[in-house]
């Protein structure tokens, strides 16, 4: 079982990292041929996107890795019917619901917008159902276990073929590249992606669910739905909170440079992600045997390829920070500075393992949403606070200190409520006490 996670961990680092190289190059495109203060624009407003998608996926995306594979391996596949079925429509409703409240809001206060955050906006309402699509429908495929066909259309095709329209409207047209441009190429390029996600469930969606109805159990459902609905909300509002409340206050170019650091920075972390969304489904379903030993093996391992992974990343990034933001353009360089506190945390995020993974596919929920809540409170505030003492250093001051505390509480709860040991620390001093006992047997 470790043997497969490493290698699933492994294709599935191999894309993050493919897209994370596509992101960075689609990124360093916009930023150099919009300018500072339009990026600004389009990293205040897809963070509004990110935001709400994910919130309007209800934490179907998530919880589908939990129930799905769960059912199938207890042999009722009429309740993983009935609960893709259930979620699969709640997420559209929702989604749809939120595009037209955030369309008319933003009609009405447009007088009082400048005009291109105000159609950049707009455009981005219209995306939002088409993000919530291959966000839900690639949790579905990752509960089938086709990891790659999960992750190909968010990570590759989209920015891919963002990249691929932004160059042609720059070298073939005469068009005025602004942020309203770039998010008319998001829409297309989300709507690409709805469709091949959409595809890809359709192509692995197992044979047992052909046959016989589709069965609920709201009652069984909703108490994991619940927490998981808020955590992931809380998770996309702690990632995006500094660029929300700069762009709030009406530093929008200060928002793009952090969105920038910030996305940089996050690059640690993809080791972890990687890993987590491979271990997803086997958690589930060691859990649902009880299996405390077998898990605190998988996640021993997962831990130790998410470190090794973030600390194979953090070095170079490091290194090459100030090359990496010459090639934004000058308006750019004091995303340095910002880029180097934000790795702090998330050194420490990739050290703990993929904790909230655990949690949640552990049945943990409400702890995970929790701890999380808790984490973005202190997050907000700590914002706030550091924009009005040092701008947006402040902002990323605050925003690394919620990273290690939210991986310490957790690893505290994880050990004390499941009897697991977390983070490498852990894992190491574990394996020193396997070795003596060996030794002494």
């Amino acid at each position: 079982m470790t043997q497969r996670l490493s290698h699933a961990s492994l294709w599935a680092f191999f894309i993050y990292m493919a897209g994370a190289a596509l992101t960075f190059v689609t990124q360093v495109a916009i930023a150099r041929m919009v300018g500072p203060a339009s990026y600004g624009i389009y990293a205040y407003v897809f963070a509004w996107i990110a935001l709400l998608s994910y919130g309007a996926t209800l934490g179907f995306h998530v919880a589908v890795m939990r129930f799905v594979p769960t059912y199938l391996t207890t042999k009722q596949p009429p309740m993983a019917l009935g609960f893709i079925m259930l979620g699969a429509k709640a997420c559209i409703a929702a989604a749809l619901v939120i595009s037209l409240i955030g369309i008319l809001l933003v009609t009405q206060e447009a007088h009082e917008l400048d005009p291109e955050l105000a159609g950049s906006l707009l455009i981005g309402m219209a995306t939002l159902p088409l993000v919530t699509v291959y966000l839900a429908g690639g949790g579905l495929v990752r509960a089938f276990e086709a990891l790659i066909s999960a992750l190909l259309p968010e990570r590759i095709v989209r920015d891919g073929l963002v990249l691929t329209l932004l160059c042609g409207a720059a070298y073939l047209t005469s068009w005025r590249l602004d942020a309203v441009a770039v998010m008319w190429m998001l829409f297309i390029a989300s709507a690409v992606a709805a469709c091949i996600t959409a595809f890809a469930s359709w192509r692995h969606w197992p044979v047992e669910l052909n046959f016989g109805k589709p069965a609920y159990a709201f009652r069984e459902w909703w108490p994991s739905l619940l927490p998981i609905v808020i955590m992931v909300f809380i998770d996309t509002l702690m990632n995006r909170t500094a660029v929300m409340l700069l762009g709030w206050d009406g530093y929008v170019k200060d928002a793009g440079i952090f969105s920038a650091a910030a996305n940089m920075a996050m690059l640690i972390a993809l080791p972890r992600v990687a890993v987590s969304s491979a271990f997803a489904p086997t958690i589930a379903r060691l859990s649902a045997h009880n299996d405390v030993a077998r898990l605190q093996t998988v996640f021993a391992k997962a831990t130790i390829l998410s470190c090794a992974g973030g600390l194979a990343l953090a070095m170079p990034l490091l290194m090459f920070t100030e090359t990496i933001f010459h090639l934004l353009g000058s308006g750019f360089s004091s995303g340095v500075e910002l880029t180097r506190i934000l790795v702090v945390g998330q050194l420490i995020g990739v050290a703990a393992g993929p904790q909230q993974q655990l949690l949640t596919m552990a049945g943990h929920e409400r702890a995970a949403a929790t701890l999380m809540a808790v984490s973005a409170v202190i997050n907000i505030l700590g914002c706030i606070a550091g924009i009005a003492l040092d701008g947006v250093v402040g902002a990323a001051v605050s925003t690394s200190a919620m990273l290690i505390f939210w991986s310490i509480s957790q690893a505290v709860y994880i050990h004390v409520r499941l009897g697991i040991l977390p983070g490498v620390g852990w894992t190491v001093k574990a394996r020193v006490r396997s070795e003596q006992s060996d030794k002494v047997l």
